[in-house]
């Protein structure tokens, strides 16, 4: 028996060292498998993503300031700022504001003019408020536009510009006789329509409630 078990430990000490002196053998195979399969399976490219906003609560306060032809009421993380200047066009009244919002890079410009003065017709106001709107439809994907009526006795219209332009949300305003008010959301930012269509969609909120508590004094 212990000749018997010299010869079975033998036999199996010269198959462990056969096995050994495979593995690499073995190795090598399973990576080329491995690279082959890979080889053919179809990559999948992650859709590009962005960064996550955290948005403020909604709370608004009222605008209402002497001497002002009109009120509304705008977010409380928006400041109103007294502006000059509509990109290239000089103020012709002191009543042009900015409602800006630095978190988001962003403002709505609120241009005031008086029907029938400096050749302010209501027909050229209105034909001034598409035009500067169509001026996107090289960039743009569609415009819509619907009616404005408030409960305040507000009427007008609003503008949706799809596609990568600055300003996709504008709007006007007017009582017909007097008072003509614009007003358009632009991000001072390269356009992307979908990087920025959170904070668009969130500040359009804003802008549709300044419409809908607006009211000329």
């Amino acid at each position: 028996m212990f000749i018997k078990g010299n010869n079975s430990l033998s036999s199996n000490l010269k198959l462990k060292t056969q096995t050994f002196k495979l593995l690499p053998v073995i190795f090598q195979l399973i990576t080329v498998i491995f690279l082959l399969s890979s080889c053919n399976s179809t990559y999948t490219q992650k859709p590009a993503g962005y960064f996550k906003i955290d948005f403020p609560e909604k709370k608004y306060q009222v605008f209402n300031q002497p001497g002002y032809p009109y009120t509304f009421e705008y977010p409380v993380y928006g400041k109103v700022v007294k502006d000059s200047v509509y990109f290239d066009t000089s103020a012709e009244n002191p009543w042009w504001i900015n409602l800006e919002f630095p978190q988001f890079n962003s403002k709505i410009y609120l241009t005031y003019k008086v029907i029938g003065t400096k050749n302010n017709t209501l027909e050229k106001l209105l034909n001034d408020a598409h035009n500067l709107t169509n001026k996107h439809s090289v960039r743009a994907d569609y415009i819509g536009d619907s009616l404005i009526e408030t409960a305040n006795g507000i009427h007008g219209m609003f503008f949706n510009v799809e596609g990568n332009v600055a300003t996709a949300d504008q709007f006007f305003l007017t009582d017909s006789t007097k008072h003509f008010l614009r007003g358009a959301l632009y991000f001072e930012a390269t356009p992307n329509q979908d990087s920025l269509r959170p904070v668009n969609a969130f500040l359009v909120q804003d802008m549709k409630h300044l419409i809908s508590t607006f009211k000329w004094k």
